[in-house]
């Protein structure tokens, strides 16, 4: 479960990364895949980045307006998924992307 807590926690700063203009130096909107690939009991959304099965299977042909979109509704599901975290939590380690 750490696992998993841990990596909302990076999916969460990534989505704010996003939202401020990106984390590629080309503009491009990184996938939020966090490499744990499994949908919830309820199948509505990976565990992992928290996409569902259609912005999992679409992710790929969408445009970069559709992805930021997509981005922005895994923000608001982390932030229903995570425990409010203190400003020292969050700048205290780094967050690898």
């Amino acid at each position: 479960m750490s696992e998993i807590l841990d990596a909302m926690q990076r999916l969460a700063t990534r989505a704010e990364l996003v939202r401020a203009g990106g984390l590629n130096d080309d503009h491009s909107v990184p996938s939020p895949c966090v490499a744990i690939c499994q949908m919830d009991d309820d199948q509505a959304v990976c565990i992992g980045c928290l996409r569902t099965l259609d912005e999992l299977r679409l992710w790929s042909t969408l445009d970069t307006v559709a992805k930021r979109a997509v981005w922005r509704r895994i923000e608001t599901r982390v932030k229903t998924r995570l425990p409010p975290l203190t400003h020292t939590q969050t700048h205290t380690h780094p967050v690898p992307l």
